[in-house]
């Protein structure tokens, strides 16, 4: 007799090799056919082109290494095969979700994905911290899907059009007001999945999910919203919106950065990470660069898995540290600014972004930022060498933007069947000065001037915090 457990098992590693063959499968189907990457369409109902094998490759690669990482980590989980299920339901609803042609087909999957992370984000029945977890979020995800379905069925209404491609091609005879309500509408769904604030919170709040589940949410459900928004780019473009999503984008940036430097708890802290990177995301989205948005969620879908399946031991190889003040000499300062100059210059000539007047200076500028803060640490690590310090920083910036370059053209590439991938704008006055307000923000951050004022230290504190009912509200 073969016991339930084994059988079990047997099925687990069955699944699990289908899913890493899957993504074998799409990621030689992809290289073999780059660049031309053929179109299919299934009447009016699905439409599978490079952009929608692109995402399935990704989806295929985290749902099959979070199914690997589960297999030990869930043993003996009262609800291990229940995970599995909600995981694979997860999958498929954003591989539908990415080639759907009809409304009915995008409302239906977007609401699906959310259904499916609020089950798994509240699995464990008997706690109670889980199931308000579950309603809290699962109350965000809907209020979504209802804004989402607002916003595509009036354009259904006015255009005559139930199929994306339909609308998108009528889009310009639609009048304005019909395409504002319809864009908020769609920036609101996309900004609930991101947990953009004010919406940050249901993230926050999810924490009761296992670390595969975390890892699931944080690198594939709260990206999705940057396929929502490059699907549906034209409809941004016509409502006049992306100026919308530039700020709230910018500004969720700035505020969860400092929000991340308040938290204790790992989870909490990779949490506010990941509402800092979606704000990035949204930014990018608001500039007008979809292609830069959607490398932008493929690299911190990488990047945030691999951070929270090794959060375990990151907490057993880490200790508490004092708070230090930057400090920095005139040398060093050269060297910094040299450093952030070059490597701007190497991403505006690889990438093309950052060379003309126009948003894409938005994309050189965080670079910039980035750029100068590695040399910083670098540069400020007493453990280096002098030559070290001057090596490393070139070595780091030009390996990164080369390798960025290369995954940044071949998403562009792979996006060339989209309406819509990379339109820059003409810098406004509105962006200039929320630019400037951005730096400040930063550096306001950098430089720890916020833990002088307690007011601001409280604030933040208190616009980090999850939903009381989901933390220690359930003792046994």
């Amino acid at each position: 007799m073969i016991s339930k457990h084994t059988q079990f098992e047997t099925t687990l590693n069955i699944i699990t090799k289908i899913q890493w063959l899957l993504f074998i499968g799409m990621l030689s189907y992809l290289l073999i056919n780059y660049p031309n990457i053929p179109e299919w369409h299934y009447g009016n109902v699905l439409r599978i082109n490079g952009f929608t094998l692109l995402i399935w490759t990704v989806v295929t690669f985290f749902s099959a290494l979070i199914s690997s990482y589960g297999k030990n980590y869930l043993k003996g989980f009262k609800y291990h095969s229940k995970f599995i299920a909600l995981s694979l339901g997860f999958t498929l609803s954003i591989m539908v979700f990415v080639m759907a042609n009809h409304i009915g087909g995008l409302i239906v999957f977007w609401m699906l994905m959310g259904f499916f992370m609020s089950k798994l984000i509240g699995i464990n029945a008997s706690w109670g911290e889980a199931k308000e977890a579950l309603k809290y979020t699962l109350k965000y995800f809907l209020t979504g899907s209802l804004f989402l379905s607002i916003g595509l069925i009036l354009l259904a209404f006015y255009t005559k059009e139930i199929t994306l491609n339909g609308i998108i091609s009528k889009v310009n005879e639609i009048p304005y007001y019909i395409t504002l309500i319809s864009g908020l509408c769609i920036i609101t769904a996309a900004i609930i999945q991101s947990a953009i604030y004010p919406f940050h919170r249901w993230l926050l709040s999810a924490m009761t999910a296992p670390t595969p589940a975390s890892a699931l949410m944080h690198a594939g459900f709260v990206n999705g919203s940057g396929i929502l928004l490059t699907l549906l780019s034209p409809i941004l473009f016509a409502s006049n919106t992306l100026i919308i999503l530039f700020i709230i984008g910018g500004l969720t940036a700035v505020i969860a950065q400092f929000t991340k430097l308040l938290q204790v708890n790992v989870k909490q802290k990779l949490a506010c990470s990941t509402i800092a990177q979606m704000g990035f995301m949204i930014m990018q989205c608001g500039l007008g660069f979809f292609n830069a948005a959607v490398v932008h969620l493929i690299l911190h879908g990488f990047y945030k898995a691999y951070l929270f399946l090794s959060s375990g031991e990151n907490i057993a190889h880490s200790k508490p540290q004092n708070q230090s003040n930057i400090t920095i000499k005139p040398l060093q300062i050269i060297v910094v600014l040299l450093y952030s100059a070059v490597g701007t210059f190497l991403f505006g000539y690889l990438t093309g972004k950052g060379i003309h007047l126009n948003s894409g200076l938005f994309l050189t500028l965080i670079v910039a930022i980035t750029v100068g803060q590695v040399t910083y640490n670098i540069v400020k690590e007493p453990s280096l060498s002098v030559f070290q310090k001057t090596v490393l920083p070139p070595v780091l910036f030009i390996s990164g933007m080369v390798a960025y370059a290369l995954m940044y053209n071949g998403v562009t590439t792979l996006m060339s069947d989209m309406p819509l991938v990379a339109v820059p704008l003409s810098v406004s006055p509105i962006e200039i000065t929320f630019g400037i307000i951005f730096l400040i923000g930063f550096f306001i951050m950098k430089l720890g001037i916020y833990r002088n004022h307690p007011w601001i230290y409280a604030k933040l504190l208190n616009i980090s915090q999850p939903n009381k009912k989901t933390v220690l509200m359930y003792k046994s």
